[in-house]
């Protein structure tokens, strides 16, 4: 499984990046997600309008203000799947907004640095915009390089390199993850299984919480399923959050089809030239109770 199959969802050509077959009716492009730096995932995601990791941003937040809401002790552990170059981090840890690193990744000055300059401008950049509520965060992805690049500029406290699709988890990457209170993923759904989750669930010490965009052409069934054998019951926001735009014609039928074969109305979204994408919440009961899903998504 190649990174740009893992999200099946990203972006446009012209900027050296390879554009292979589509799967299952979405476009990959093979060498966006484990460059050197972020530079090509920026410069190729920006022209598609790619938002989910804008959408997750206050969502993330307020989750972990809800399982930490007096912010004493020590920062609580985010294992972030699929976390590619830190996105998710730098999001969720930082005062800046996805628009403004588009910006910083496509500029004339990020353009004429090496990928060692770019880290050292990133470590400057994140270490002054860095909040207090900050949590720890392990990123988790099968792109080394990107994963690298994450741990290099401050973003991910610990990063993994693995494919739990094809194997277990080493023993570094179980302990990682003992502490972790939430699971989040923006990207990667279409092909994680409850073979990526389940050991992940074993290895952590307490409940854990999962917070997922899932594409609206995609079952989260399976995956709800392994979750629910570990006491997390599953709720859908009711809101949907645009993805990108489609690269073509093709994804367009493909996704507007799919969308509406599984008893959804495509209407104003995936007919309007979007993927569409879910939030997915599992929890515990009892915090499903205390906390219902409608005062944590706007």
């Amino acid at each position: 499984m190649t990174e740009a199959q893992r999200t099946g969802s990203a972006a446009g050509g012209g900027v050296g990046v390879a554009v292979t077959a589509a799967v299952e009716g979405m476009v990959q492009f093979d060498e966006l997600y484990d460059q050197p730096d972020p530079r090509a995932y920026f410069r190729v995601l920006g022209p598609l309008d790619y938002r989910t990791p804008g959408h997750a941003q206050g969502i993330f937040r307020r989750l972990r203000s809800v399982l930490d809401p007096m912010g004493e002790g020590p920062p609580p552990t985010v294992l972030d799947l699929c976390c590619s170059y830190g996105i998710n981090a730098a999001l969720l840890n930082h005062d800046v907004t996805l628009d403004e690193l588009y910006a910083r990744y496509t500029s004339h000055e990020a353009a004429s640095m090496s990928t060692a300059q770019l880290a050292a401008w990133d470590r400057e950049f994140f270490a002054g915009r860095r909040r207090s509520d900050r949590v720890r965060v392990v990123g988790l992805d099968i792109a080394p390089r990107a994963v690298a690049y994450g741990r290099a500029v401050g973003l991910l406290a610990e990063g993994f390199a693995e494919n739990l699709e094809e194997g277990p988890p080493g023993p570094a990457l179980r302990r990682a993850v003992r502490e972790a209170r939430l699971i989040t993923v923006t990207g990667g759904t279409s092909f994680l299984s409850q073979r990526t989750f389940r050991p992940l669930l074993s290895a952590a010490r307490g409940p854990v919480w999962v917070a997922a965009f899932v594409l609206r052409t995609t079952s989260y069934a399976e995956i709800a399923g392994c979750l629910a054998a570990f006491g997390l019951a599953t709720e859908r926001a009711a809101p949907t959050f645009p993805q990108r735009r489609f690269t073509d014609e093709r994804e367009r039928r493909y996704a507007v089809d799919t969308v509406a074969a599984a008893g959804h109305d495509p209407e104003g979204r995936e007919s309007d030239g979007y993927f569409h994408t879910a939030l997915h919440l599992s929890r515990p009961t009892s915090d499903v109770v205390m906390t219902p899903l409608d005062t944590l998504v706007p």
